[in-house]
């Protein structure tokens, strides 16, 4: 067998990815597929737990990258398509199957509304990357609105709520409140000031023990409670920035 040239050891070598960061995104491209198909057999609630495995396993994907030296262009673009499989497609089509679908033509727009509103949320988040404040992301991030949605689900299935009254107009309502936040100006704590290897005052491992305990304890009532209030938290701090009133300006002498 004649030897390959240089030319062809490169393309090779370009062609090549790291094992370990894109197994996990292909997992959470897995579990948001398998909610898709668990939602076509009416087993809501199954679909909902997986967007947010999903979410668990995209959070790990960067983190594992990060800690093996094993970041690539090609991670990058395989977790943002997988990030519009589970957050984005996923649970549009879990509402739409759950509850909109039996709103005619107005179920079908909200969800392709949210499904649109990922897309865009993760084109505009891939073109902001080293250019936009660490500290804030710039609309609701997917996986957050992904669990609003979800979440929604889970709990009504966990808790027998799903003959409540008008439940659907309220789906209808957390779905496109999900999306359109997706798209907003408005910015939203990123969590990336938190810094496990930094040294923190005792307590606040204490408060690590109290969250998981909540979270085993009922987990789609906190997990949906802290997304709430998370989605909330952007819109309620630029409401304090309005009201804030503005430095006086100094005058020169």
């Amino acid at each position: 067998m004649p030897p390959l040239d240089s030319h062809h050891k490169l393309s090779l070598r370009q062609q090549s990815i790291y094992l370990l960061p894109n197994l996990f995104t292909l997992a959470a491209l897995f579990a948001g597929f398998f909610a898709v198909v668990q939602s076509m057999n009416q087993r809501f609630e199954v679909a909902a737990v997986a967007v947010f495995i999903a979410m668990v396993l995209d959070s790990l994907d960067g983190r594992v990258a990060r800690m093996t030296h094993s970041q690539s262009a090609f991670g990058a673009e395989f977790d943002s398509l997988s990030d519009m499989v589970s957050f984005g497609v996923a649970p549009a089509l879990i509402a739409y199957e759950w509850m909109l679908r039996g709103m005619g033509k107005l179920g079908w727009m909200v969800a392709f509304l949210y499904c649109a509103c990922a897309a865009l949320r993760l084109a505009r988040f891939n073109t902001m990357i080293g250019i936009a404040d660490k500290r804030w992301f710039i609309g609701l991030p997917s996986p957050a609105a992904a669990a609003l949605v979800a979440g929604l689900v889970w709990i009504c299935h966990a808790y027998h709520y799903t003959d409540l009254p008008y439940l659907n107009w309220i789906t209808l309502g957390f779905t496109a409140f999900a999306g359109c936040s997706m798209v907003v100006n408005t910015r939203f704590w990123s969590f990336k000031e938190l810094h496990i290897r930094r040294k923190v005052p005792f307590v606040a491992l204490l408060l690590v023990v109290v969250a998981i305990l909540l979270i085993v304890s009922e987990p789609p009532l906190v997990l949906f409670g802290f997304f709430v209030l998370y989605s909330l938290s952007g819109y309620w701090m630029a409401i304090m920035r309005k009201l804030r009133p503005a430095a006086p300006v100094a005058k020169a002498p």
